[in-house]
């Protein structure tokens, strides 16, 4: 549900009333004695004693909704036709539309951007592939494509119900960054299917952005396809939580006083983020990270039955560190939580070292509530909106994309992540950065041109870039 803004939450009933049956009044006040108030009344149909009203409701937080539809319901003379709300609103017939950038007002017109006229800008591009991307919508776009397995705090819902994730995602990359996409949801969870059905679809964009894809699946076909595309692709699930994830410790590092490459880091959820996390830290300069997983602490010498686990091992935690979180986390700079709620206890926090920083990620109950631990903390951040530090997706894919299409990128690779994740912790000044802001709005109208601006510059300087753009 919505909230209105009003201190609750907005719903929206459509009743059917039979008028010789029953008077509005006696719906009123059904409505108001289980707990509801009214503020709209609209009709949207009436013939004869027949009415049909859209009743806009406005609840506290402690009522229960379904104490007002059942007291709607039992009422003579009355159908309970739908309940809604703003959200539900909003996503009917989907939240974007596709819409052409010239009208298309005559014969010539016609002739021009379909047939016959059409056919030498085909022969054009089949001549050279490579004036796809300056004649085609290739230039612009990316697809934002899941297999619905893997939706955060949802789980594996399949790609018919992924659907709604995947237009809202598409709205903000053109919002934030005018970048187009289109929401693709595949109906197979296998590997192999997967990657061939993304890379049949590839020649119509200049990008893929992954979304939603479940571990350790998403690593083969990230990589993969990263291997066998020259278009970039980026499982935003990994990279772009990593990004946004090393722009926050950026930031804190510099309140609490600490150096990078002397801090010792305990990462809790060896998943595809906690991996992709761990590598960006590791390109930045942490030397001591230790990954936290179900078994404990990874190790190596261990065997794991988990192939991305053993290379998490091999390749971190230097000192061979054993034990459960609890053990391990003592002494440590930094606690990031990719895991579950509740994990993590104020005595688990106590027993760090000083001044620590805690990124409790989990969403939507974080590994600890920042309200436990704000007093004893250097920095906390969590991943949601109503806490202070969210550490957002939203800061990065729109101008990683942007910057990665505007040079035709062949991939986005570790240098333009870092040049990204420095781009948005730049966002927050000297002056403003304190413990509860660390990180920049999502709606910084200056992150994507920041982020544009370096991560352009470091695929120029990597050679990935095939074009330098104008600035």
């Amino acid at each position: 549900m919505e909230n209105n803004g009003l201190g609750g939450k907005s719903i929206i009933l459509r009743l059917e009333m039979n008028t010789q049956e029953i008077k509005f009044g006696q719906v009123a006040s059904a409505i108001f004695e289980a707990g509801g108030d009214m503020v709209a009344i609209d009709v949207i149909q009436a013939s004869g004693n027949i009415t049909v009203r859209d009743i806009t409701i406005t609840v506290t937080d402690s009522v229960d909704i379904g104490k007002i539809t059942n007291s709607v319901k039992e009422l003579k003379g009355v159908r309970l036709v739908n309940v809604s709300d703003r959200t539900f609103l909003l996503h009917l017939g989907g939240k974007i539309e596709t819409q052409p950038k010239i009208p298309i007002q005559n014969r010539d017109d016609l002739s021009r951007v379909y047939t016959p006229d059409v056919a030498r800008v085909c022969t054009a591009i089949q001549e050279d592939p490579k004036k796809a991307f300056t004649l085609t919508i290739k230039r612009n776009t990316v697809a934002v494509i899941s297999d619905g397995s893997a939706v955060l705090g949802l789980g594996n819902i399949g790609p018919y119900a992924a659907m709604p994730v995947m237009e809202g995602k598409s709205m903000l990359f053109k919002q934030f960054a005018g970048v187009d996409s289109f929401p693709i949801c595949l109906d197979t969870q296998d590997t192999e299917e997967i990657i061939a059905c993304i890379k049949a679809l590839a020649p119509a964009f200049g990008g893929i952005n992954l979304e939603d894809i479940s571990s350790p699946r998403c690593f083969e076909i990230e990589q993969r396809l990263r291997d066998e595309l020259d278009i970039p692709v980026f499982h935003d699930d990994q990279h772009g939580t990593a990004v946004v994830l090393y722009a926050a410790l950026i930031n804190s590092l510099k309140i609490v006083g600490k150096s990078i490459d002397n801090v010792r880091v305990v990462v809790c959820g060896i998943g595809a983020a906690g991996i992709a996390c761990s590598k960006i830290l590791m390109s930045a300069g942490v030397k001591d990270i230790i990954g936290v997983d179900r078994e404990g602490a990874l190790v190596a010498g261990k065997e794991y039955g988990n192939k991305m686990w053993q290379w998490y091992a091999e390749h971190t935690n230097p000192n061979k560190v054993e034990g459960t979180l609890r053990e391990v986390i003592q002494g440590a700079d930094v606690f990031i939580g990719l895991s579950a709620g509740g994990l993590l206890r104020r005595e688990d926090v106590q027993a760090m070292a000083e001044n620590p920083i805690v990124f409790a990620m989990a969403n939507p109950t974080p590994e600890i509530r920042p309200e436990e631990v704000e007093d004893i903390v250097g920095v906390i951040a969590t991943g949601r909106s109503d806490y202070p530090n969210q550490i957002n997706n939203v800061l990065c894919f729109p101008g990683i994309f942007r910057a990665a299409l505007d040079c035709r990128a062949t991939t986005i690779n570790e240098e333009m992540k870092l040049a990204a994740a420095e781009a948005i912790a730049s966002a927050v000044s000297d002056e403003e950065r304190n413990p509860s802001y660390i990180i920049p709005s999502v709606f910084n109208q200056n992150v994507v041109k920041a982020i544009r601006d370096l991560v352009v510059k470091a695929a120029v300087k990597t050679g990935v870039a095939r074009r330098i753009p104008r600035e």
